[in-house]
């Protein structure tokens, strides 16, 4: 086997991985119900799933003979950002009351969510 037949059978490892990681992301997202459990699905499993896409296309390309960073900075880009989204997704449905509320930590100012005055 040569390195052209071996990159092309990794790329279409990682592309099925990827799809199949999006594909259960999809079916999570549309299965729960609550904010919080929803939650899950797009930010977990489809950052995985878009990284080996991306990492699909960078064996294809580099074994095309091409060298490509872009999708380097944009896996730097959706694993920084994910994480930040989902936190403040969270957040929002922690506010509109849309889900369980977590428990109360020991002192109230340590947790910046539940700080707000109770009369609003």
């Amino acid at each position: 086997m040569t390195a052209v037949i071996l990159g092309n059978i990794a790329t279409a490892i990682c592309l099925l991985i990827g799809a199949g990681f999006i594909l259960v992301g999809v079916i999570g997202l549309l299965k729960f119900n609550d904010p919080m459990t929803r939650l899950h699905a797009p930010t977990k499993v489809g950052t995985v799933g878009i990284g080996m896409l991306l990492l699909a296309s960078m064996i294809h390309s580099f074994v095309m003979g091409d060298t490509s960073i872009h999708e380097l900075l944009i896996m730097a880009f959706l694993f920084v950002t994910a994480p930040i989204s989902a936190h403040f997704i969270a957040k929002v449905a922690i506010h509109r009351r849309k889900c369980d509320t977590p428990p109360m930590p020991p002192r109230d100012d340590t947790w910046a969510t539940l700080s707000a005055p109770e009369n609003q």
